[in-house]
C-alpha cells in the first residue's frame, strides 16, 4: 500500500477478536471500546458502498478506548479523509479486536493517519455526547488536535455534495417506506420528497 500517509509502513498486529457482528450504528462499537478502555482496533465494512468501490474496509485503532488512527484500505487514505469516506449509511460489518498495550505504539506514530479523539463519534455515528465523553477520556495533548480536526471534518462534509445527496436520498426512501407501512402514501404523492431537501 502507498499513499500520502506512507501506509505501506503501517503494521497492525493481529488481535484477539472480541466482537463480530453487523450493526446499524457504529456508535455502539465506539462506545464499547471507550467503556472497556480498549487498546486495539475495529474493522468496518459498509454493507452499502455508496461512495466506495469493491471490498471496502476501514480500520480505526484505539488507545485506552480513544480512537487514534483511521485508514481506508480501498482508497489508501487516512485520518479525517478516511473517516469521511467511511461515513456512509449503515449497516456495517464490524469486528473489534484487542491487542497488547504496546503493540500499536509504532503504528500510532503515523501522524498522517491520526484522527482527533472525538472525530470518529461525530463522523461515523453523529453522536455528540459520545464525542464529548471520548474527549474527556483523551490525553490532554490530543485535545488541541481534536478541535482543529473537528472543524476540518465539518468543512469536508459540507463540501461533499454527493455524500449529502446520498444521505438525503436514503432519508426520502426510508420516509416513503414508513409512510406506506402506516397508510400515509397520499402525504408523499407529488412531493418528490421535497420535505427532506432543506
Amino acid at each position: 500500500m502507498t499513499g500520502p500517509a506512507d501506509a505501506s509502513e503501517l503494521r497492525i498486529p493481529r488481535g484477539d477478536l472480541l466482537r463480530s457482528r453487523v450493526v446499524s450504528d457504529v456508535g455502539t462499537t465506539l462506545d464499547r471500546a471507550l467503556n472497556r478502555e480498549l487498546t486495539g482496533y475495529a474493522t468496518l465494512v459498509p454493507q452499502e458502498t455508496l461512495l466506495l468501490e469493491g471490498e471496502a474496509r476501514g480500520v480505526v485503532t484505539f488507545a485506552d478506548g480513544v480512537p487514534v488512527l483511521a485508514y481506508n484500505t480501498v482508497s489508501d487514505s487516512g485520518g479525517s479523509d478516511a473517516l469521511a469516506e467511511l461515513a456512509v449509511p449503515g449497516p456495517y460489518r464490524v469486528e473489534l479486536y484487542a491487542v497488547d498495550d504496546r503493540a500499536l505504539e509504532t503504528a500510532h506514530e503515523e501522524d498522517a493517519l491520526r484522527v482527533a479523539p472525538g472525530a470518529a463519534a461525530t463522523e461515523l455515528a453523529g453522536d455528540q455526547a459520545l464525542a464529548d465523553r471520548t474527549r474527556d477520556a483523551a490525553p490532554d495533548e490530543r485535545l488541541d488536535a481534536d478541535r482543529d480536526d473537528d472543524g476540518d471534518a465539518v468543512a469536508a462534509f459540507l463540501e461533499d455534495d454527493e455524500r449529502i445527496e446520498a444521505i438525503r436520498e436514503q432519508a426520502r426512501s426510508e420516509a416513503a417506506e414508513r409512510a406506506s407501512e402506516w397508510g400515509l402514501d397520499d402525504a408523499f404523492a407529488g412531493t418528490d420528497g421535497g420535505g427532506f431537501d432543506g
